[in-house]
């Protein structure tokens, strides 16, 4: 309720600012003309969102399936420890930007290369707190599975893993936002004519000059955002309930 009504009073300002003329609706229009797009342009709108939606999803598992894959190697590897670990945390220093139309030229324009530019965007959220959570499992209950004559693998599976579960599951969740703006990056950057995604459609918006329609796909961006975070707290709950999220989080 909170969130509904500073998002109201948020709205309510926009659109008294943008009606007194504050500045010019090519920039920023107004809230109806936003929400008028969305119900007049929801053909176009909805054929796009489907796009990125898939690129979103897919990608988000691609995050993750890399980001996993890092973190036991770095864990179970002290050279990787070593080795790869500082060069992942400098490789969130390049510029997607930079690295986008290799990928393309390499594999073409298709989703393949649109899946690899969000999973290097989005998987370090993923490496990081999994690491850390593996790292931090009780040493003596690491000791008491040794004394049993557990192997290196069961002690993974039955105590590392599922210790590490709700980091990688929180992990994943810090990763919607920038899954979200990784797809658009990709799209904007290797998509043709015609439903391209809602990155490739905002560019073509704001081209047409039809800004109240590129801030129509930045909603459902938002609200594309917004599900897949509910979901994962859902996962979380289902998966790991004894790491239940707090109540005062953003999506209950």
């Amino acid at each position: 309720m909170i969130a509904a009504a500073v998002l109201l009073a948020l709205l309510g300002g926009w659109e008294l600012y943008s009606d007194l003329g504050g500045v010019d609706p090519l920039i920023l229009p107004a809230p109806h003309e936003i929400a008028f797009s969305l119900w007049n342009d929801s053909g176009v709108l909805w054929a796009n969102f489907t796009v990125t939606a898939r690129e979103v999803l897919l990608g988000l598992l691609v995050a993750v399936a890399i980001g996993l894959t890092l973190a036991v190697l770095i864990h179970f590897s002290r050279f990787a420890r070593r080795g790869l670990y500082p060069l992942l945390v400098g490789s969130q220093a390049v510029p997607i930007v930079i690295v986008a139309p290799l990928l393309v030229t390499w594999l073409g324009i298709g989703i393949v290369p649109k899946l690899l530019i969000v999973g290097l965007v989005c998987f370090f959220p993923v490496v990081v707190p999994t690491l850390d959570a593996l790292r931090r499992v009780d040493p003596d209950l690491l000791k008491l599975l040794r004394t049993l004559g557990a192997s290196r693998r069961q002690t993974f599976l039955r105590v590392e893993a599922p210790s590490a579960l709700p980091a990688l599951i929180s992990g994943a969740r810090i990763s919607v936002a920038t899954t979200v703006i990784g797809a658009v990056l990709a799209e904007q950057g290797s998509a043709t004519e015609g439903t391209g995604g809602l990155g490739h459609l905002i560019v073509y918006a704001n081209a047409q000059l039809d800004t109240a329609q590129a801030y129509a796909a930045v909603v459902i961006l938002i609200a594309l955002a917004l599900v897949m975070f509910a979901l994962l707290n859902l996962t979380q709950r289902r998966l790991a309930p004894w790491t239940r999220p707090a109540r005062e989080e953003l999506i209950a």
